[in-house]
């Protein structure tokens, strides 16, 4: 079954941390890439864009405008996340605890069964 993990981040959060601390994060990441490939669960990963970046489309009455981003007011945003075929939720959950953003107070790991997959060529 294929969830995604999502990432939440808090740009504060990330200020806050040292160098140190961001290489941990890094090579955390790099970690559980490599072991998700390992067992063949490993599907996608996609990193985000800050927020500043974004752009919205959505209907205005009726028509489709565009808008500066982001979408929501909120000091969280989806920093990106992991795409992994696992065999329940309880192995998707224990995979999110390996992710490094689990282990920082003020991120988030958002863990969701996906429901439909078109994955093109991938």
């Amino acid at each position: 079954m294929k969830y995604l993990i999502l990432m939440q981040v808090d740009p504060t959060v990330l200020e806050q941390l040292t160098p140190e601390q961001g290489k941990l994060i890094g090579d955390g990441h790099n970690a559980f890439m490599a072991h998700t490939k390992e067992r063949g669960e490993f599907i996608a990963t996609q990193a985000l864009a800050d927020p500043s970046q974004t752009k919205v489309v959505r209907s205005v009455a009726g028509v489709a405008q565009t808008s500066d981003g982001p979408f929501a007011e909120a000091k969280e945003y989806l920093g990106g996340f992991y795409l992994v075929d696992v065999e329940d939720e309880a192995r998707a959950l224990e995979l999110a605890h390996m992710i490094p953003d689990s282990n920082i107070d003020g991120l988030a790991l958002e863990v969701r069964p996906v429901m439909f997959s078109d994955l093109g060529d991938l």
